[in-house]
């Protein structure tokens, strides 16, 4: 309980930081893509550095939610990070949600319940064995390459959706890394192996190039186009680091067939929420009085 607990005040944060940063990069021009410029100019809005402040607070959450639960079961819960931001602005601006907006949090949530109750995530270890990560960082590295080569060929909604893949993949890579970085303050050395660890470090490498994917998949194109690609592909490469490195186990055979029910049901709802004014960070227009 402590996990689910600590993954959702993760989605909370995460969601949030992600409309505050939509704000911000979204004012940008095109020429700014793929620039550290980028990040100098956003710097300087005071919008994205709240959304910065809530991307820690959500990095202290989920490294407690990962030290005390699969990754496989952990990352999964994210999925709803969307639908709760849209209800807490909602509720800050007094605006009610559409018909079409309640839809998609019922297909994302109904998602989410059936995904993991289908592919029912257990077992695992605690820390990666032996050199299982030499493979895996090369296949990451290879596989965000590829992803990043593909997106700057293109430009709009088709660079957003490609850059929020590879975002969501650096994302997971994130958590895999900070996982086996936090189970170090359960061994003998405590706190002097988890700072120590490569891995800790590992992990601020991938969380800094996540974000700075992030931001250029916020700037490149809508939301409608980068948030299904980053909700979904992390949870999905999440729990293939969860399968592959730490040995938790998920079901198979015919269980497939409500798993894929359930990502279609997920992708479905997070389209319909990221067209929503108030997933895109604007505020709803107030009604005029006579």
């Amino acid at each position: 309980m402590i996990s689910v607990l600590f993954a959702v005040l993760t989605s909370i944060s995460n969601a949030c930081a992600a409309v505050l940063q939509r704000r911000a990069a979204s004012t940008l021009p095109d020429s700014e893509a793929m620039r550290l410029s980028l990040i100098k100019h956003l710097l300087t809005q005071r919008v994205w550095l709240a959304g910065i402040a809530l991307v820690i607070v959500a990095a202290v959450c989920q490294g407690v939610a990962l030290a005390t639960g699969p990754i496989a079961v952990v990352q999964p819960i994210f999925v709803i990070e969307l639908p709760l931001t849209l209800l807490i602005a909602s509720y800050a601006f007094r605006s009610r949600l559409a018909p079409s907006a309640w839809s998609g949090v019922a297909a994302v949530t109904i998602g989410l319940v059936l995904g993991l109750g289908a592919s029912a995530p257990t077992g695992g270890t605690e820390t990666v064995e032996g050199l299982s990560w030499v493979p895996a960082l090369i296949i990451t590295g290879a596989f965000e390459a590829v992803v990043i080569a593909a997106a700057l060929r293109t430009r709009g909604n088709a660079r957003a959706a490609l850059l929020g893949l590879a975002a969501a993949c650096a994302y997971a890579l994130t958590a895999a890394l900070l996982k086996d970085a936090v189970a170090s303050l359960d061994q003998g050395d405590g706190a002097e192996a988890f700072f120590t660890s490569w891995q800790l470090y590992a992990t601020g490498a991938a969380g800094i190039g996540a974000l700075y994917l992030l931001q250029n998949a916020l700037q490149a194109g809508s939301l409608v186009a980068s948030q299904p690609m980053l909700t979904l592909g992390d949870a999905l490469i999440s729990i293939t680091y969860g399968v592959t490195l730490f040995g938790e186990s998920v079901r198979t055979g015919w269980w497939l067939l409500p798993e894929l029910v359930a990502v279609a049901l997920i992708t479905a709802g997070c389209v319909e929420l990221a067209r929503s004014p108030l997933a895109s960070g604007a505020s709803p227009r107030k009604r005029r009085t006579r």
